[in-house]
């Protein structure tokens, strides 16, 4: 019953568990094909018996593929978030920094949310923007790790100003803040991962909250885990199965949406299906949809099921997406990497400076694996010299608390934003002079102590 789905927590209860148990045999199935310990191969449009078939297609050469299950098969069941240094063939021109923006490209949803009465469909609207973002979660290049203390700005979309900081190396964390008119939007984000052999799991350890301006409520998401498939072996793709629950803290409601974890020949892939509840935890809108299309809703009884003479209403559906692009990219994503976002004045920490981003982003492979390597490099030397004046870190845009927030993944550290980018933003922008801040003008520049490998 839907009542029994909104008690349940992090699993997935009831009949969405169901759904799910009975997908496991697809994947033990193929565990240990082609002999190699630990493999697991799957491909979504097929059965088990296309396994072995699947194995042989992907992004890399036979040769290629046997040299890195070598060379990865000893991190089987680690944290590798950090951990492994990773070919540029298989990276974005974007930085995690700028994956994090991406959520802000369907921000009317929020502007209907800040502007409703109806305190369930505000929760539809609500838990539609964060789905939204899933989309663009799906592209299987990974993005470029931010260097610490490196930054991320972003105006001139629906009146938003964001600012993302990396605020940690090691254990390795992101912080943003973003605000408009309507809402105010923060999150501290920590990735825990789990190398499987052929893919890796990913535990969104981070506190997300948003608050709406008109009425002062505050919402708290937990999102589900995420599934890279077919790392080596095979065509990668990504799955996030499981519970994702939005919460107003403010009065009790929440959102429970089950995504649907992909079954044999893509059966269930991309749905999510669940609740608007009341504090009392009683079922008062049905949602329903796939995460790469569009979502629905529609008013419902204390059983879950749709009230008579109302009928399923669509609230988003995904932007067309550019034709054949190389990265998969959004329009958005287009415009996040691009200047025509940026503020005046950039900040020269800002990721679209990175020079191993732009080399990637202008095809020069090489270049980018020679930068990325002198960046990795430089930030060890600043790490060698910060400890020499025994000296740490101290993040400009965001605080360190003393807040642990838990998590059903873990601990997480809390950041917050101090209002500090706000005195700068404006100062910036009241100043008559514009500097025209571009890759050939400005040299990316995140370092606490200048150039260290230049000046040592």
């Amino acid at each position: 019953m839907a009542q029994n789905q909104g008690s349940s927590s992090g699993g997935g209860g009831g009949f969405f568990s169901s759904i799910a148990s009975s997908f496991s045999s697809f994947k033990n199935q193929v565990n240990g094909l082609l002999g190699y310990e630990g493999l697991e191969v799957i491909n979504p449009e097929g059965g088990t018996e296309d396994a072995e078939v699947e194995a042989q297609r992907g992004r890399w050469k036979q040769e290629e593929r046997d040299s890195y299950w070598r060379s990865m098969q000893k991190y089987v069941g680690a944290d590798i978030t950090s951990m492994v240094t990773l070919p540029v063939l298989i990276f974005e021109p974007m930085t995690m920094l700028q994956k994090m923006a991406e959520l802000m490209e369907y921000s009317h949803l929020l502007e209907l949310a800040d502007e409703c009465e109806d305190p369930y469909m505000r929760l539809v609207y609500t838990a539609s923007w964060f789905i939204s973002v899933y989309y663009a979660l799906q592209r299987t290049w990974k993005p470029f790790n931010p260097i610490l203390g490196e930054t991320y700005e972003m105006v001139n979309h629906c009146g938003i100003t964001f600012i993302a900081e990396q605020v940690s190396h090691h254990p390795p964390i992101s912080a943003a803040h973003a605000e408009n008119e309507h809402f105010v939007y923060d999150i501290t984000s920590k990735v825990k991962t789990k190398f499987l052999g052929n893919s890796i799991d990913v535990y969104p350890l981070g506190r997300t909250r948003l608050k709406l301006k008109k009425d002062g409520v505050i919402m708290e998401l937990v999102p589900p885990p995420t599934k890279v498939n077919n790392l080596i072996f095979g065509r990668t793709w990504i799955d996030s199965p499981g519970e994702m629950v939005l919460t107003n803290l403010t009065t009790g409601d929440k959102v429970v949406l089950y995504f649907q974890p992909c079954g044999w020949f893509g059966a269930g892939r991309y749905e999510v299906d669940g609740y608007v509840y009341n504090s009392d935890e009683e079922p008062k809108i049905l949602m329903t949809g796939k995460w790469n299309e569009s979502m629905s809703y529609q008013p419902c009884d204390l059983e879950g099921e749709p009230l008579p003479k109302t009928e399923l209403k669509e609230v988003w559906r995904v932007a067309e997406s550019p034709a054949d692009d190389k990265f998969q990219y959004t329009h958005f994503a287009h415009k996040v990497n691009s200047f025509t976002t940026a503020p005046k004045k950039l900040l020269p920490s800002d990721s679209r400076l990175r020079p191993d981003r732009y080399a990637l982003e202008m095809g020069d492979l090489s270049k980018a694996g020679s930068e990325k390597s002198i960046l990795e490099e430089k930030q060890r030397a600043e790490k060698r010299m910060r400890e020499s004046k025994n000296q740490e870190f101290v993040p400009k845009w965001f605080d360190q608390t003393d807040q642990v927030a838990p998590t059903p993944w873990g601990d997480l550290e809390i950041y917050e934003y101090n209002g500090k980018y706000a005195e700068h933003r404006a100062a910036v922008d009241s100043s008559g002079t514009v500097e025209e801040v571009n890759f050939s003008t400005t040299e990316f520049n995140p370092w606490q102590f200048g150039n260290v490998a230049e000046t040592k």
